[in-house]
């Protein structure tokens, strides 16, 4: 597998997983210019995030927290 197709597969996988985030933050009551936010930071926690709100944060402070 050359370099270029492996930026490629990397690059597919990351938008995977980050379109999963999205749509589990969404679920979790985030609107969405804020879960594209946190669904693109790969290091913040989702479980966190969604514990935050499921608990009664606002998402935007959740988010604050988060990032």
């Amino acid at each position: 597998m050359g370099e270029a197709t492996e930026l490629l597969d990397h690059g597919s996988e990351r938008a995977k997983v980050e379109s999963w985030r999205l749509h589990v933050l969404i679920e979790a009551g985030y609107p969405l210019p804020l879960a594209e936010k946190v669904a693109a930071a790969l290091d913040a926690d989702l479980h966190e995030a969604v514990e935050l709100v499921a608990k009664g944060c606002d998402p935007q402070t959740a988010a604050e927290i988060l990032l």
